[in-house]
C-alpha cells in the first residue's frame, strides 16, 4: 500500500489563498484508497513540515500558485527537490507559507520527501487590506478539476510498483 500525503495549503483570509484549503475538504468528501492522508494545512508550514517527513511515498502539495496564467488556471508541477534554493538568506516565518520554505524547512530538520508534486491555481484574487474570505468566481470553478486530477495522481501512484534491488 503506498502512503500519500496531500496537503491543502492557504490563508482562507486572502481570498484565492483559500484554493488549496478548499481542495483538501473536497476531496475529503471522497472515497481514497487506503494510505492516502488529507489534510488542511492552512498557514501551518511546521506542520507540514513535520508530517511530510512522515516517511509518505509521495506528498501533493495543492497551493495557490501565481504563474502569470489566467485566474483558474490549473497546472500540476514535478520539482526537482534536489534543484530547490536552498540558502537560508529569508527567514522563516511559520505563519507564511510557500512550497518552497517547507521543503527548505524540511530539509533542514534532515528529511527529504521521495515523490513530490504540487498541484497549483492562478489565482485572481490574493488579498488586500481587510481581508477576503471565499474564492472569486473562476478559482472556484477549479475546485472540482483540481480534485479530479489528484484522485488521478493517486490512482496512478498507487498502481507504481516499488522495486527493491536485486539480491
Amino acid at each position: 500500500m503506498k502512503r500519500i500525503l496531500v496537503a491543502g495549503i492557504g490563508n482562507i483570509f486572502f481570498g484565492d489563498d483559500a484554493f488549496g484549503c478548499e481542495v483538501a475538504a473536497e476531496l475529503a468528501k471522497r472515497p481514497l484508497p487506503d494510505g492516502v492522508n488529507v489534510r488542511d494545512f492552512g498557514i501551518r508550514s511546521y506542520d507540514l513540515a513535520y508530517a511530510i517527513m512522515e516517511d509518505y511515498d509521495a506528498t501533493i502539495l495543492v497551493d495557490a500558485s501565481p504563474r502569470g496564467e489566467i485566474p483558474g488556471t490549473i497546472y500540476m508541477i514535478e520539482p526537482e527537490i534536489n534543484k530547490l534554493d536552498t540558502s537560508e538568506s529569508e527567514a522563516f516565518n511559520a505563519h507564511s507559507m510557500s512550497p518552497v520554505r517547507v521543503l527548505q524547512l524540511v530539509r533542514s530538520l534532515g528529511g527529504q520527501p521521495r515523490k513530490l508534486y504540487v498541484v497549483g491555481c492562478e489565482p485572481g484574487v490574493l488579498e488586500n487590506e481587510d481581508g477576503q474570505m471565499g474564492l472569486s468566481e473562476r478559482v472556484a470553478a477549479a475546485v472540482e478539476p483540481a480534485v479530479n486530477m489528484i484522485q488521478k495522481l493517486i490512482g496512478d501512484l498507487s498502481q507504481i510498483k516499488t522495486v527493491g534491488p536485486k539480491k
